[in-house]
């Protein structure tokens, strides 16, 4: 029965066709796709895989950095430059695999909190915006308190994987902590 379920949910995934002269095929419409519409597919929460028609390979990811690549040059870029040198200093890092975690569950507390926002929004008079925006900063620290708090754990947990694997590796040169 599982596996049954897996399948349907393997099947719903729209495929996306990348050619070798960078074209993009949807086969769910027959019909060639700009990254403007892979991006709208995103914004929509489809579930979608961009794979090389020629390979198989799964270029997903590729694509999606290629649309937040657009982004950041067009308007208001969302990093810093020094937020990116951060994260490519991460990159070949004994932290590398724990950064990736940390964004990761850190984007979906932000995501719930958005989610939050949007649903206590619905039907707000601008009279209560106006009260809502005045009270902003204690709402949100109430609403980010608990990605806070997941966050200092996390932390916690990194500080405490550092300490082993110092002591792992002093141990291997025959040094005592």
């Amino acid at each position: 029965m599982e596996n049954k379920k897996a399948a349907e949910a393997a099947n719903s995934v729209r495929v996306i066709k990348k050619y070798p002269n960078r074209r993009l095929y949807d086969t769910d419409t027959s019909s060639y796709i700009t990254l403007a519409e892979v991006k709208r597919l995103v914004m929509e929460s489809e579930s979608f895989v961009v794979r090389d028609v020629k390979t198989g390979e799964d270029l997903t990811r590729s694509i999606l950095l290629q649309i937040i690549l657009e982004e950041e040059a067009s308007g208001s870029p969302m990093f810093t430059a020094p937020v990116l040198a951060s994260v490519i200093r991460f990159y070949g890092n004994a932290m590398q695999g724990f950064m990736g975690g940390y964004l990761e569950k850190n984007m979906q507390s932000l995501m719930e909190v958005q989610a939050k926002l949007t649903e206590q929004s619905k039907g707000l008079t601008p009279e209560t915006w106006t009260q809502f925006l005045a009270l902003q900063p204690p709402v949100l620290q109430g609403m980010i308190g608990g990605s806070v708090e997941q966050s200092k754990a996390m932390l916690a947990q990194l500080q405490e994987q550092m300490e082993k694997q110092t002591g792992q590796m002093l141990g291997a040169f025959g040094i005592k902590r």
